[in-house]
């Protein structure tokens, strides 16, 4: 059997982002470091901020209810690759 483990990061909120923030010049670009593995930042991909959205979830209507969505409060951060020359996949 594998070795497994419990993997519970620090999600961080809005305040905390705002805070890492506040002394950066509005046109500065937001890099993302996504982890490779679990909590693993040694060998991170570094993608860009591209854009965010509210959290809004959807339900389908059904006999009884009517379609319906809801906001969330919290937000979603896309990131794309860094801009450079890519390799085409097939």
């Amino acid at each position: 059997m594998a070795d497994v483990f419990d993997h519970a990061p620090q999600v961080w909120n809005a305040a905390q982002l705002r805070d890492a923030l506040k002394d950066l010049p509005d046109d500065t670009p937001i890099h993302i470091g996504v982890a490779e593995d679990p909590g693993d930042f040694g060998g991170y991909r570094e993608s860009v901020l591209v854009d965010a959205y509210r959290v809004q979830n959807w339900w389908p209507a059904t006999s009884t209810t009517p379609e319906r969505t809801e906001t969330e409060k919290a937000i979603t951060l896309f990131a794309d690759w860094k801009a450079d020359t890519y390799n085409v996949l097939d």
